[in-house]
């Protein structure tokens, strides 16, 4: 985990011209701000080795992030984050706040949505996210998670994903969802097909051959099948059209 997210962006220049991170500039911001973003169930530490180099450990629940500072301040430095103390300050916070996602803000606060099944982004399936300001985090099922966790998790998180507010308009014949802040939680929409299919149909569109244009991380689009086989040729983006019959059928993640 080595995105620095919004609160860590650079400019292009500032990507292709970087200023190094000094680890020992890195050290003294992190002395001083990241006892701050301790929680009552987060642990952040930094732990000084004079040999091998301080290690900044993020704790909380079952999960356990250690990682380098130097490599922290490479990461900084390769994403052109500015070689200053509020710069460097914001961009461990957004570090930190990527941190991997716990079972129980999983099963507390999970919701689902559909992402890549594969590297070569071929097919979809359902993944439980959990909110972080203006990103969304995979989980994944630790080792010691039981079967019967995992399946309570996802099951609320499927139905959590009815009660996140989208933006929903209507271009021609397409109908599309998207979300003002967080671009991934579209596909909310689609963990309650039957409810999506009559509030699509309340639009007035046609729903006989609906399909879904799922493009993860990007708004949804639903359409009869030759509209949306037009409309994906078109998307620059990489995408996967699905009939609605589908939607039942794709697995978690």
């Amino acid at each position: 985990m080595t995105g620095f997210g919004s609160r860590g962006a650079a400019s292009l220049l500032q990507r292709l011209r970087p200023t190094r991170i000094g680890v020992a500039d890195l050290l003294e911001v992190a002395t001083a701000v990241l006892p701050s973003m301790t929680g009552p169930d987060l642990r952040v530490e930094l732990v000084r080795r004079t040999a091998a180099g301080s290690v900044v450990v993020v704790e909380e629940d079952e999960r356990t992030l250690r990682v380098d500072l130097e490599e922290l301040a490479d990461d900084m430095t390769r994403a052109g984050v500015a070689a200053t103390p509020e710069a460097m300050a914001a961009a461990l916070g957004a570090w930190v706040e990527r941190r991997p996602v716990t079972d129980a803000a999983a099963a507390a606060a999970g919701v689902a949505v559909l992402d890549w099944a594969d590297a070569v982004r071929s097919a979809v399936g359902w993944r439980v996210v959990v909110r972080r300001g203006d990103v969304a985090l995979p989980w994944s099922p630790g080792a010691g998670t039981g079967a019967d966790r995992v399946r309570a998790t996802r099951a609320a998180a499927a139905l959590r994903s009815g009660s996140v507010e989208l933006v929903e308009r209507v271009e021609g014949p397409v109908a599309i969802w998207s979300h003002p802040v967080v671009p991934s939680l579209a596909t909310t929409v689609l963990a309650a097909p039957d409810r999506l299919r009559a509030r699509i149909a309340a639009t007035g569109l046609p729903v006989d051959d609906l399909h879904a244009v799922v493009t993860p991380h990007r708004p949804l689009a639903c359409a009869g099948g030759s509209v949306a086989a037009r409309l994906a040729g078109e998307t620059p983006e990489v995408s996967v059209t699905l009939p609605w019959a589908r939607l039942a059928d794709l697995r978690w993640l």
